[in-house]
């Protein structure tokens, strides 16, 4: 029972920060290591997954726009730089796994990363509201997107939404909602690969038998319907409001990570 609970609650969190500006991988790593215990690379990515599917059933409408007229020089474009974009990280993400890059498992670069992070989103946010109000995407921004995004999945507390939406911001598309939809629609096939990548991975190697399929099944469930909850209150919110609050939640959680937890742990 209490092992179900923390599927749960390792769900929850990852439902809530996969699509927010805060990190998902560190806040993940942060409750893994004090009390939620360590899981499986494929148990990360799986719910993970979850948050990625209800980000597909939010923006299906635009999808299916996209791909049913895409003869449609704008609609084109946009899949071609999405497409681009998600190719980047790809390459540039088989790379870095062929040097044997191996995520932290100490909370410190974490906490560094969170509040440079937290920081730089400060900073981003100011300059782009200086800019002209853009939703074009760029070739540049689809480009520079794709680089942020394995930037992000190779620093865990950097967030790899709250690091393509401003770097799409500050590439040119300084409209909040336009950068935040091209982030998030990048993400799906980029998440998507993630977890097909595991699991090849893991029924490759034999270790299908040894992984707890239902709990990655229940963190699965509970990931989707909370990030669900989670991405549509996020796009009402973004309207009208910065991302200020999440820039210093990241800076006050690092500051407190640094001062609380032994350099190691």
């Amino acid at each position: 029972m209490t092992d179900l609970i923390h599927v749960i609650l390792l769900g929850i969190i990852e439902g809530i920060t996969e699509f927010l500006p805060i990190s998902s991988t560190g806040h993940l790593l942060i409750a893994e290591k004090f009390g939620l215990g360590a899981r499986s690379d494929l148990f990360n990515v799986g719910i993970q997954a979850g948050a990625i599917l209800a980000i597909t059933m939010i923006y299906w409408s635009r999808i299916w726009q996209l791909f049913t007229q895409w003869r449609d020089p704008a609609n084109r474009a946009y899949l071609l730089k999405l497409f681009v974009a998600f190719m980047i990280t790809a390459v540039l993400g088989l790379v870095v796994t062929h040097y044997g890059f191996k995520l932290p498992e100490t909370v410190t670069p974490i906490a560094w990363a969170l509040v440079i992070g937290g920081f730089w989103m400060l900073g981003a946010e100011a300059l782009a509201a200086k800019q002209v109000d853009r939703t074009q995407v760029t070739w540049r921004v689809a480009i520079l997107v794709g680089i942020a995004q394995m930037v992000a999945g190779i620093f865990p507390g950097t967030s790899r939404s709250g690091a393509t939406i401003f770097t799409a911001m500050l590439a040119g598309t300084s409209n909040r909602a336009a950068a935040t939809e091209f982030s998030f629609l990048v993400g799906i096939p980029t998440m998507y690969a993630a977890t097909g990548y595991e699991l090849l991975k893991v029924l490759k190697s034999g270790g299908a038998a040894h992984e707890d399929w239902s709990a990655l099944i229940v963190g699965f469930i509970v990931s989707l319907i909370v990030a669900f909850i989670a991405v549509k209150w996020l796009l009402g919110y973004i309207r009208t409001h910065r991302f200020t609050w999440f820039a210093v939640y990241r800076i006050v959680l690092g500051v407190a990570l640094l001062l609380l937890v032994p350099a190691g742990a």
